[in-house]
Formats: structure tokens, C-alpha cells, sequence
């Protein structure tokens, strides 16, 4: 895990975005956020897990049917399976350690 500060590379909204191996973050003052930093090393895990590639294309999809859905962009984030283990388990800073392989599917 590399952790790098660009105010530039994250949208409007959003303090990180985890882009294997890399967290960037909004500010430096988040690389003191445990609950931040937990939240990004859980989409690592995903990411690493289904070798990046697939997890791109299922996050764009999962991304696309859920906007059809929702028909609002950050319900349709909110969402997604990746974000809703992210934002369940972001508090718990064990969680990696204890997470089972996919697990994001349990949140299908």
C-alpha cells in the first residue's frame, strides 16, 4: 500500500479512491483517518482478489445498472457491492484480517 496526497485526482465529494497499489487522498491530514485509510485498504483487498481488471469492469457495471436504478449518481455509488462492504466494515479495523475471500458478493 502506497499513500499519496492529490487534491486533483478525486472528484468533487469524495477524501479517497484506492487505485491498487495506491490510496490517494484528498489531504494529507487524512493519513491520520484510520476509518479512511481502513475503508480504501478494503477495496485493495477487492481489487487484489479479482486480479484489478475484473474489478474495474464489475465496479463500471455494477456502476451502470445501479444508476439505471437509482437514476442518481452517488445513490447508484452508494450501492455498488464494493462500497457497501467498504462503508459496512470501514469502523472495524480488524476486518481485513478477518474477511473471507469475496466477500463483497454477500453484499450483492
Amino acid at each position: 500500500m502506497i499513500v499519496l496526497v492529490n487534491k486533483f485526482l478525486l472528484a468533487k465529494g469524495f477524501n479517497g479512491i484506492s487505485l491498487w497499489p495506491f490510496i490517494i487522498l484528498k489531504d494529507k491530514s487524512f493519513k491520520d483517518d484510520p476509518v479512511l485509510l481502513n475503508h480504501e485498504k478494503i477495496h485493495l483487498k477487492q481489487q487484489a482478489e479479482m486480479l484489478l481488471v475484473f474489478f474495474y469492469v464489475w465496479y463500471g457495471l455494477e456502476f451502470g445498472v445501479r444508476f439505471f436504478k437509482y437514476k442518481n449518481k452517488f445513490i447508484a455509488y452508494r450501492n455498488i457491492s464494493f462500497e457497501k462492504e467498504a462503508y459496512s466494515n470501514e469502523c472495524n479495523l480488524n476486518y481485513i484480517k478477518d474477511r473471507r475471500f469475496w466477500e463483497f458478493l454477500k453484499y450483492l
